[in-house]
């Protein structure tokens, strides 16, 4: 059993969410660690939530990238540790320089809050290694500045690189611009960093591990964490078994 840290800012409204699905659903050990902490307690996995940190002044996240707990996340992502950022977690990651680029607000500038399609792009990253190249997933999005944008020098090393995570398409997977909902530059709906273990994507995978929630199709993401903590845990297992051999 792995343990999941889910941080809490001022502001946070996806937190009980994340646990639940990580707890409830998943049978994994989590655990709430509020803004002003400066450690993660020894945490396997940190999970940024939604919502609107510090009400969104500023921008999206750039005051959340000031709180304690982020310089001990930066510490454990430049470490290997895995890193999901949800949504505003998303937004925290990019101002924190975690990730590259930023959001605006969605295209049509209205809060958008419905279910979008969005196809996976890569599967060696921790949270997607149990999808299928390819795949298109069904989950929530709830956000007013989910437009991601990068210059178009950055986006061309991300698709070199393979960090585009997961981009939005129509139900059949296909590229069609009427369903990037909020105009994100070439619909990236989701990425990570070069060395793999920070994803952020703007829709909502922990609103989407439940059939009573209308869709099953995130739980695929949260699940690949836990395989890959277990698996690095057998791994570690071994290399100190072998290490002991005389």
């Amino acid at each position: 059993m792995s343990t999941f840290a889910v941080v809490v800012f001022p502001g946070s409204n996806c937190d009980h969410d994340a646990y639940h699905a990580m707890k409830h659903v998943l049978g994994q050990e989590a655990r709430f660690v509020w803004h002003k902490e400066s450690s993660l307690d020894g945490a396997d996995a940190v999970i940024l939530p939604g919502g609107f940190s510090y009400g969104d002044y500023l921008r999206s996240g750039a005051i959340a990238r000031f709180s304690p707990i982020m310089g001990e996340v930066a510490r454990f992502a430049a470490a290997g540790g895995p890193v999901l950022g949800i949504c505003n977690g998303f937004q925290v990651l990019l101002e924190a320089g975690l990730l590259p680029g930023g959001m605006r607000r969605n295209r049509r500038l209205k809060f958008i809050c419905e279910h979008v399609h969005l196809r996976v792009e890569q599967t060696d990253t921790p949270f997607t290694r149990l999808a299928a190249r390819g795949r298109v997933l069904r989950i929530p999005i709830a956000h007013g500045e989910g437009n991601y944008y990068a210059d178009p020098e950055t986006v061309a090393a991300l698709e070199a690189n393979r960090q585009i995570i997961f981009r939005y398409t129509a139900p059949d997977g296909s590229r069609d611009e009427a369903w990037n909902v909020n105009g994100s530059t070439a619909a990236i709906a989701g990425l990570c960093n070069a060395a793999r273990n920070v994803v952020g994507m703007m829709p909502h995978p922990e609103r989407a591990c439940e059939a009573a929630l209308g869709s099953e199709d995130g739980r695929v993401i949260l699940e690949s964490a836990v395989v890959a903590l277990a698996a690095a845990a057998a791994g570690g297992v071994e290399q100190r078994a072998a290490a002991a051999q005389p």
